[in-house]
């Protein structure tokens, strides 16, 4: 049976019209529309054979022509449209809406929008932007979930027309990739959160090697499950040297990952040019790009991009790919979020590394302060008592040397359980402490009678490195003196010039008797000079610049400590002058021919 679609005001068409038709011996269904609008779809139905408009329903001829080319170019359009009637039914759809619903052209329609589309999930914001458009006459839009793991942005909007029932036009656009783009976006940055995350077990109970080794296998995951990565390379960049130092190597040829590359522009790969230059590098092709140095050897591109922390290169990352032209911008993207969480977890775990060296460090320092004093008290009192028993009792005097090195023995092992205990390799290097290397292991003699002074030498000095003794008078010097040589033996005496027994000048000399050469400091008040000693001292060997006037800073301190160390004869064997030995301070050396320098 024929259709035809009449267009016009009552419930059955005119009996003219009826009557003219009534001859095709299949019969004529009338199919009443209520608009031209609503007409036009119906025109998709293979068995419509005309359309009648009455007069008043008849638009501009100018209009039906725009109505036509606005149905043709809404058909190819890349986005998709629909039509809806107020039941939210489909009246018409163009291609590329059926085809995201998988259903084929010509789809007989009348389904709502949501069976068209498999009942998708709706994720917001709008819980149905086609009520909400429907009842308040306004836009709306929200996002649909399909089946097929699709996103949908779909926007709602109105047609305003006096003689039309109430119809939605509906334009969806696929957002997949933008959903699935922030969704690896919030992986990657909760993947970072947890590279981080180190719990308090994991802080107290694992060993930096132990630490570093997972972080190296979240790396690894992350990057192979969340980003696709399976060649990966991750360098970390010793500042000192400019050395580039492997962490983490998956996938990449052994004498690759073996070689030395530098933080340098050029003549060491994209690498060492990203670290040198902290700017990101994508070689399409490296059979074409003069940077690339081979790292495996089916690798036809790379993405490599520093691993920055507050705009300080800590090192690189990289990855390769066996086809050409493999990473994308977004891949750089999604590489460089990564890289800085990387950076930041390769800093926590410095921090926590250095926090932990610092503590054990702090405890070392707080034992070997409370028993310093206590130690140079066994030491005096040792050396008293065995002044005492000299060719009386030399089983005595070999006990009370057996107390002596024991009590020196205290310090030592308190200071090797603190190196052992502070991690310092994986530790940033200070600066300071390598400026005063050269005062690690002297063995330093104070002689003060106030208490705080010798309690000061201890904290001040020892951190370091020096090995520290005190006296608290002159004899009591002499004595400490006596009773040390070989590696026991002082480098260094400091003592203040007014002591209670004599001054720091007569302990000089008395000094000279049982050395070869006294490297002394002299300590005195600002003008306190009684019998101008300090000129005596100079006169008889003291360096032009062993003198400190209290108050003095630290620094002072230490630049006279190591004037004095640096002016001292080394002995024989350690690369010094071979001294006479009937030569006091002072005198001429000899070479092992005689003859005089």
């Amino acid at each position: 049976m024929s259709k035809i679609i009449w267009v016009g005001d009552g419930d059955v068409p005119p009996e003219g019209l009826i009557a003219d038709t009534a001859s095709d011996p299949g019969g004529v269904q009338w199919v009443r529309s209520d608009s031209v609008v609503e007409a036009f779809p119906l025109l998709e139905e293979e068995d419509v054979v005309g359309v009648w408009l009455e007069r008043n329903s008849l638009p501009q001829i100018s209009e039906v022509r725009g109505i036509s080319q606005s149905g043709l170019m809404l058909r190819d359009m890349p986005e998709g449209v629909a039509l809806l009637d107020s039941d939210l039914r489909v009246i018409w759809a163009n291609r590329q809406l059926l085809q995201w619903a998988g259903r084929e052209e010509g789809t007989p329609l009348g389904m709502t929008f949501y069976e068209l589309l498999h009942n998708p999930e709706i994720m917001g914001p709008d819980f149905c932007p086609f009520h909400t458009s429907l009842a308040t006459g306004d836009q709306s839009h929200s996002t649909l979930h399909s089946a097929g793991s699709q996103y949908f942005k779909v926007h709602a909007a109105p047609i305003h027309s006096a003689d039309a029932p109430r119809h939605l036009i509906v334009t969806i656009s696929d957002i997949t990739e933008e959903i699935l783009q922030e969704q690896k976006l919030a992986a990657i940055h909760q993947a970072g959160r947890e590279l981080a995350d180190l719990r308090p077990n994991e802080i107290f109970m694992m060993e930096v090697d132990e630490r570093i080794d997972l972080l190296k296998d979240n790396i690894q995951h992350y990057l192979r499950d969340l980003l696709n990565f399976e060649v990966i390379e991750i360098r970390v960049l010793e500042q000192s040297t400019g050395d580039l130092l492997p962490l983490l190597s998956v996938g990449i040829d052994e004498e690759a990952s073996d070689r030395r590359l530098l933080a340098r522009m050029h003549e060491n790969g994209i690498t060492g040019y990203v670290a040198a230059s902290g700017v990101p590098y994508i070689c399409h092709d490296v059979l074409n790009d003069p940077l690339f140095i081979p790292g495996v050897a089916n690798a036809r591109s790379s993405l490599t991009v520093p691993l920055i922390l507050h705009d300080q290169v800590l090192g690189t990352i990289n990855v390769e790919s066996p086809d050409v032209s493999a990473f994308s911008d977004s891949d750089l993207q999604f590489l460089e979020i990564f890289a800085r969480d990387i950076a930041f977890a390769l800093n926590t775990l410095e921090l926590l590394v250095a926090q932990k060296a610092n503590t054990a460090q702090q405890s070392c320092d707080a034992i070997h302060s409370a028993v310093a004093m206590p130690v140079d008290a066994i030491l005096n009192d040792a050396v008293h008592v065995m002044e005492g028993y000299i060719g009386h009792s030399p089983e005595v005097m070999d006990r009370l040397g057996r107390i002596l090195q024991n009590s020196r023995d205290i310090k030592r092992t308190i200071q090797q359980i603190g190196q052992k205990m502070t991690p310092l390799e994986a530790v940033a290097a200070d600066e300071k402490s390598e400026q005063h290397a050269a005062l690690r292991g002297q063995r330093i003699l104070v002689v003060d009678e106030d208490e705080q002074v010798r309690e000061d030498a201890h904290r001040l000095l020892e951190k370091y490195g020096c090995v520290v003794e005190t006296a608290h008078a002159g004899d009591e010097a002499v004595l400490m003196v006596r009773r040390s040589g070989g590696e026991d033996s002082y480098d260094a005496i400091i003592s203040d010039i007014r002591l209670s027994d004599y001054s720091g000048y007569q302990l000089m000399l008395r000094l000279g008797k049982l050395m070869d050469h006294v490297p002394m400091i002299l300590m005195t008040g600002f003008g306190y000079d009684p019998g101008h000693s300090i000129v005596k001292a100079k006169q008889n060997g003291l360096h032009p610049k062993a003198v400190l006037y209290k108050p003095f800073r630290l620094d002072q301190l230490i630049d006279v400590l190591k004037t004095v160390l640096e002016a001292t004869p080394k002995p024989p064997g350690d690369g010094g002058d071979l001294a006479d030995e009937e030569n006091g301070a002072g005198h001429p050396t000899t070479t092992s021919s005689g003859a005089r320098p």
